[in-house]
């Protein structure tokens, strides 16, 4: 092997090793730097001030509540509709498709779409005051109403991701042997016990990167809540945010970020640990 082509599959590695390191790395030791630092000096002021930030506590009380309502939802959810396209005869591909549609709106987008059905004036009131249900219109979305504020925005952040734990999941149920299936009903097995007994621990795999993916996407969650909610509903990106944009602190802004880096890391050792799959138990 010549010494060209032992080096070929480092040049070929490096752009994206440079990539990653110019706009993650680097970014993420100057945060962590930013969040330890007051003045010049080494201070754990930021993270102080942060803990004694009056929407500290109702910003990791609504973040978590959205992780542990939304995330089981489209897990449940995903799973159900990826096992009844496999079940479809024909035009599995048009079902997905049209399943998928949300995945190519941004969050925003995604959060206007939601404000526009559930606003004061917004189609949802129109629809029941049509019914007669209303009297006029009805404010959902304000700071006196607080479930149905946090309703309106899982189902928001339901319908908009829900999309990417499906693809994940068909992918995953695409790799599982027929055999398996083909083998276990011979044996007079039912379709319950089969989705238990096969379908579901070969799944493993899949469900783990999809709890992973969505788990850290939901603690990030912000352009559908600030949308739908604004400052009626503090997360903590949108603390972070307000920090660095509205109060133009970048130590508590790096603070509220470094929390979430921490949060997001956690969960993830966490599925990581709970659904290890051994080689040997993958399809």
């Amino acid at each position: 092997m010549t010494l060209r082509s032992r080096l070929l599959p480092y040049l070929l590695l490096a752009p994206s090793v440079a990539f990653l390191a110019a706009l993650f790395l680097v970014p993420l030791v100057q945060t962590i730097s930013l969040s330890f630092m007051e003045e010049g000096a080494p201070s754990l002021a930021n993270y102080s001030r942060m803990v004694s930030d009056i929407n500290f506590g109702p910003a990791v009380r609504n973040t978590f509540l959205l992780v542990l309502t939304v995330v089981p939802i489209q897990i449940v959810m995903a799973l159900a509709m990826a096992m009844m396209l496999q079940k479809l005869p024909r035009g599995r591909d048009l079902v997905l498709w049209i399943w998928t549609i949300p995945l190519g709106i941004s969050d925003l987008a995604a959060g206007l779409v939601w404000l526009a059905i559930l606003q004061d004036r917004g189609y949802l009131n129109s629809a029941l005051y049509g019914l007669g249900l209303i009297e006029g219109p009805t404010a959902w979305l304000t700071y006196e109403t607080p479930v149905a504020l946090f309703v309106g925005v899982v189902v928001a952040e339901v319908w908009r991701a829900t999309a990417i734990v499906l693809v994940i999941l068909v992918a995953g149920l695409q790799l599982i042997p027929k055999e398996y299936k083909e083998a276990a009903e011979v044996f007079g097995a039912r379709p319950w016990t089969i989705f238990r007994h096969i379908t579901l621990p070969l799944l493993k795999p899949s469900l783990q990167t999809a709890l992973i993916l969505r788990t850290v996407l939901a603690f990030e969650v912000f352009a559908v809540v600030y949308a739908i909610g604004g400052t009626n509903f503090p997360v903590l990106v949108g603390e972070a945010y307000n920090w660095q944009r509205n109060y133009q602190n970048t130590g508590v802004a790096a603070a509220y970020a470094m929390l979430i880096v921490v949060i997001s890391l956690a969960a993830t050792v966490v599925f990581l640990w709970a659904l290890r799959t051994k080689p040997e138990q993958q399809p």
